[in-house]
């Protein structure tokens, strides 16, 4: 009985502690207000683009897709979801914001500073940015 009881205890346990990391995940991911100041050294850099592409392609679209709409082969077991690239809620986000994102990560994101160069992270913003909805 005493087994039992332990073993219910320390099912709810781990079902508490994984179901405060979904709660934490499920707010609403905002930069530090800071990150707004950071300016883009790449602004303009058109053949960045492209190497943001290929970057964005190889490691980026299993979750967020080839088109950037967080519908990538692997989102579906994710929680929370990849973010849509495409949106206004992404769009609107300052470079810097969505650089220090692709820098630090959020489970189930990695984070990329030691991944890619920051120029490499730049390229990516870059790229995201062209795929905004039109």
């Amino acid at each position: 009985m005493k087994t039992l009881l332990k073993t219910i205890l320390a099912v709810a346990g781990v079902s508490f502690l994984l179901s405060a990391g979904t709660v934490e995940q499920a707010k609403p991911w905002v930069a530090p207000s800071w990150t707004d100041t950071i300016k883009n050294p790449l602004t303009g850099n058109v053949p960045s683009i492209a190497e943001g592409k290929k970057l964005y392609s190889q490691y980026c679209s299993v979750c967020h897709g080839d088109k950037g709409k967080g519908d990538g082969i692997a989102a579906a077991g994710l929680t929370p979801k990849p973010a849509n690239h495409t949106s206004a809620e992404i769009q609107k986000q300052s470079d810097g914001a969505i650089f220090w994102k692709t820098t630090t990560g959020r489970p189930p994101m990695a984070g990329y500073e030691k991944t890619f160069t920051a120029t490499q992270r730049w390229q990516l913003v870059n790229y995201i940015r062209t795929l905004k909805k039109p």
